[in-house]
């Protein structure tokens, strides 16, 4: 799911009252752990999330939760990484339903349609320094410069 367009719609998604200010410590701990984490796996590079680098999302999700209650060797809580692996694998099953249905597995953008025939429907959009571009005709170039 991503943000509605419709106001309306937008106001029915409590993402503030709903979820942060029902979870303020919570929330806090999983940007820590989040923090902790890119700069094991990323060091010297700024925030995010390369989603290359562990995919096992559900098992490591379990794995923290028999420890819950204990601080991992990084001294960050064992719960706030099974909640960071839980939200990981929520994501990557809203992205993978995106990218099913057009929209871009990383931005949620639409994926402009290619007739060429040549290929599966791309994964990423023109825009996203994720692009996993999947063949070399121009897609009816229409002088920007996205690569279908």
């Amino acid at each position: 799911m991503t943000l509605p367009t419709d106001p309306k719609a937008r106001k029915g998604l409590p993402i503030c009252t709903g979820v942060l200010d029902y979870f303020p410590d919570a929330i806090a701990e999983v940007a820590h752990c989040s923090k902790v984490g890119n700069d094991q796996h990323n060091p010297g590079e700024p925030l995010h999330w390369d989603k290359s680098k562990s995919t096992d999302e559900a098992d490591s999700c379990m794995r923290h939760m028999v420890q819950r209650g204990t601080m991992d060797s990084d001294g960050v809580r064992h719960s706030a990484k099974a909640a960071w692996r839980a939200l990981a694998n929520l994501q990557r099953e809203i992205d993978a339903e995106g990218t099913q249905q057009g929209f871009c597995g990383s931005c949620a953008r639409a994926i402009p349609e290619c007739d060429c025939g040549l290929h599966a429907k791309p994964k990423y959009c023109g825009t996203c320094t994720r692009l996993e571009k999947n063949c070399e005709c121009d897609h009816g170039d229409d002088d920007d410069d996205t690569p279908f």
